[in-house]
């Protein structure tokens, strides 16, 4: 019989929080079909393969609503979503063994103390592009002091999804990531060797994020109320949008806004 695995063990083997997974389970995404005898969630074989399509799906930069939507429509099965999952990669594959096959003819002439032609230079370049423009998705990275505490103030004042927080040995957070609608924002730990700082540290900031969301008043009104730093007030913009702005704990400036009908 397949008794299952506990949260933690599918935490560790995906990445994924504890936090993430519990937060799954509440909002009806993925319940686990089991409990233990003191009642621990226990993932089994149905399960997982449908953590594995959620996880799949939110790749792709599908929301968490767009993810239940699918996984509850009868023409998304397991099958579909591997095959469509398989052939991606066998074109990543055959764009890269170009490449490598290119590449290869390019570094014999070379050796053999011969100019490479002007064909053969082209056909890997041809090939460097069709790899290096494929993109797929955009993930903004932000620079925090204390990834954690950021990580929490994000998803608990702010609404965004939580994500993955990845440890280092000394236990402390050097990457997390949270979700915004359609796409992930990574949480960067702060690092002088790439010039890289909080708005904490430096006083200034060089970028910022808007954030749509379904009811900015609602929204306002359950961030102002947690005390959060409003930096401006909800307003109507000219711009066709409906917006307000707030500081997060490291003093970086997020817009929130609906656009005006």
């Amino acid at each position: 019989m397949d008794e299952g695995k506990r949260v933690g063990e599918v935490a560790r083997a995906t990445g994924l929080t504890v936090r993430t997974l519990h937060y799954y389970d509440e909002i009806g995404l993925l319940v686990p079909s089991a409990r233990s005898d003191a009642g621990y969630r226990l993932y089994r074989a149905a399960d997982l393969q449908r953590l594995y399509r959620i996880m799949r799906l939110r790749r792709i930069g599908m929301t968490l609503d767009d993810v239940k939507r699918a996984l509850d429509d009868a023409d998304w099965p397991l099958e579909t979503t591997l095959g469509r999952h398989l052939d991606q990669l066998d074109r990543q594959l055959a764009a890269t063994q170009r490449l490598r096959a290119s590449l290869g003819a390019v570094a014999s002439t070379v050796l053999a103390s011969a100019a490479p032609s002007t064909q053969d230079l082209l056909t890997v370049l041809e090939d460097m592009t069709m790899i290096d423009t494929t993109v797929q998705r955009r993930i903004p990275g932000l620079v925090y002091a204390d990834i954690e505490a950021a990580y929490h103030y994000l998803t608990d004042v702010f609404g965004l999804e939580p994500g993955r927080l990845d440890r280092s040995d000394d236990g402390i957070v050097r990457h997390g990531e949270v979700g915004a609608g359609d796409g992930v924002i990574w949480l960067h730990c702060v690092s002088p060797q790439f010039g890289l700082d909080s708005p904490l540290h430096t006083g200034v900031e060089t970028a910022g994020l808007s954030i749509m969301v379904d009811d900015v008043d609602a929204h306002y009104l359950k961030v102002k109320a947690t005390g959060a730093d409003i930096a401006y007030e909800l307003a109507d913009m000219p711009y066709g949008v409906r917006e307000y702005g707030v500081r997060d704990l490291e003093k970086r400036l997020w817009s929130f806004m609906t656009a005006l009908d």
